[in-house]
């Protein structure tokens, strides 16, 4: 590869990964299995006291 085209070849990767920051995606969060499956357990106890 000649000169030029890897200078351009980094600084396109650069302004590349500088724009992907700056939009990050609007996918919520992980939350693993157990970690649901506590907070429906710790909702069900909310619930129950409510009902007595």
């Amino acid at each position: 590869m000649n000169r030029k085209k890897k200078i351009n070849q980094t600084l396109k990767a650069k302004a590349k990964k500088a724009n992907a920051k700056l939009h990050s995606s609007n996918k919520p969060a992980y939350i693993s299995k157990a970690e649901r499956a506590r907070l429906a357990a710790e909702a069900d106890a909310a619930a129950l006291p409510q009902a007595d």
